[in-house]
């Protein structure tokens, strides 16, 4: 594992924002050409690297995170913690036997998603952190959470690489009395700025 220097990691993140990502109307910021579509591999190992650095001494034995834009933060994640990732899945596969199921609205897609997670890969002993993309109102991250505590795996922590500070979705997952990291924090859209 590199040794970071925190503040330089998180201000290259922070550029590939302004130069890359766009503000769409309805509160969307799209970085689609780094993170939810097109993956830079260089901001994915900022990110994990940052992750462990956070998680190290938490005895982490899993990473959990939602299909598909949560994919590539949280896979970088479990690979600088050496652990498994388990994503859930928005439609339960065949395969799945025996799962547990959680709802959550999506502002991005619209409506309502479905998240399920297969009790093969997720119980009693687990030690879990939860990484995803974006913290705006955290619905679907608390979600999760409550997949990781139904299952009877221990929630220890929550990531994510871009909060919107505004969106109040912190305050939500606070709630489950685990530390909550947001890497990059945005306080506004319109015009962008960034917090700290």
């Amino acid at each position: 594992m590199q040794v970071l220097d925190s503040s330089r990691e998180i201000k290259e993140i922070k550029e590939a924002i302004l130069k890359k990502g766009s503000v769409l109307g309805g509160g969307i910021l799209k970085v689609d050409s780094f993170l939810n579509h097109q993956i830079d591999p260089r901001i994915m190992r900022i990110v994990g690297n940052l992750v462990y650095e956070s998680f190290k001494d938490q005895s982490i034995t899993k990473v959990i995170t939602v299909e598909s834009s949560g994919i590539a933060p949280a896979f970088a994640s479990a690979e600088s913690l050496n652990v498994p990732l388990i994503f859930a899945r928005k439609k339960k596969p065949v395969t799945m036997k025996e799962f547990i199921t959680e709802e959550a609205p999506s502002h991005t897609k619209g409506g309502i998603v479905e998240l399920n997670v297969s009790l093969e890969f997720l119980g009693e002993g687990d030690r879990v952190i939860i990484v995803d993309d974006f913290l705006a109102s955290g619905q679907t991250i608390a979600a999760l959470a409550r997949l990781v505590e139904r299952a009877g795996a221990t929630l220890c922590g929550f990531a994510t690489v871009i909060e919107k500070t505004f969106e109040d979705g912190r305050r939500l997952l606070e709630g489950f009395g685990v530390p909550v990291m947001g890497i990059v924090k945005i306080s506004s859209l319109e015009p962008l700025e960034f917090s700290e």
